[in-house]
């Protein structure tokens, strides 16, 4: 466990979790905001679990955590940290089955992980990465403490996105 909440533990994600992510990586509202990741079977999902988030967890340290709800033990979503290439700092992301949207989830997690990242991965400044049109993320971005910076183009695609950052090292998470 990484980081638990009042309503949520948060984990790593492991191979047996590919039948939640193969869900979740394609519900509308991800394939809409984050992209088809042509994630179709139980057989991709595993692959991307493993070059993905157990990848990113043993060279970073840090990655993706799996959201369960502490009543049920059941996965709602998705939310924690990439360190990509084309960008300067660790950026935070977050993703949810639809029926655990707009619940207060996203904000939970963010704050309970936010606070891990200061504390435990040393991780000075964040940022994320939205498109315009996803007014929720924006809000959710906002209310974490981001501030809007610039617009930057970090995918091959040269679609436009709005990036966000915060400095950690300023605020009493």
């Amino acid at each position: 466990m990484i980081a638990e909440t009042k309503r949520l533990i948060i984990s790593k994600f492991t191979i047996d979790e590919a039948p939640f992510f193969l869900e979740l990586a394609n519900t509308s509202h991800w394939i809409k905001y984050i992209g088809d990741r042509n994630i179709k079977t139980i057989i991709e999902a595993e692959q991307h679990i493993i070059n993905g988030h157990i990848k990113s967890y043993k060279t970073h340290g840090f990655g993706f955590y799996k959201l369960n709800l502490k009543e049920n033990n059941n996965p709602i979503g998705t939310c924690g940290f990439i360190k990509r290439d084309t960008l300067d700092h660790v950026e935070i992301g977050f993703a949810f089955l639809p029926e655990y949207e707009s619940k207060g989830y996203g904000y939970e997690s963010s704050t309970a992980l936010l606070k891990v990242a200061k504390d435990e991965f040393n991780i000075d400044t964040i940022i994320a990465i939205t498109m315009s049109i996803n007014k929720p993320a924006i809000n959710l971005l906002e209310k974490l403490g981001l501030s809007f910076k610039k617009m930057v183009n970090p995918f091959e695609d040269g679609e436009e996105l709005m990036l966000f950052a915060k400095n950690l090292s300023d605020d009493n998470i």
